[in-house]
């Protein structure tokens, strides 16, 4: 009976350190989220002109658009931009539109406010 006992108790801890390690890989492959906010969709602008003003923005999956003002207040040229996520470095690039403005490429609700806007 102590035998039966022992490997009872070997079975259980076995048991137990297996599912511990299934639910440890299972959370650690999770994918993490891109910020989705005006500083980080202005953040892809930066290089080529500073964005003064964000009227509108939105994501969807790795999808996202911007409507803003760049340059300065005296200068300044509202723009619309649709936006694509670097899955590896988790940072928002600026895509050309003409190349992926075509229905079926992005989400719709991205496609309808970053195509079709100034």
């Amino acid at each position: 009976m102590r035998v039966f006992r022992v490997v009872a108790s070997v079975i259980a801890v076995v048991a137990l350190g297996v599912g511990a390690m299934r639910s440890t890989a299972v959370n650690a492959g999770a994918p993490l989220a891109a910020p989705c906010s005006a500083a980080a969709l202005s953040a892809a602008m930066e290089s080529t002109l500073p964005v003064t003003e964000v009227a509108r923005f939105g994501c969807e999956g790795h999808w996202a658009f911007l409507w803003a003002t760049v340059g300065t207040a005296a200068h300044g040229v509202g723009v619309t931009e649709v936006l694509r996520l670097n899955p590896s470095t988790l940072r928002w690039k600026v895509v050309p539109r003409s190349t992926y403005c075509r229905a079926g490429m992005m989400p719709q609700y991205v496609y309808r406010l970053g195509c079709f806007s100034n």
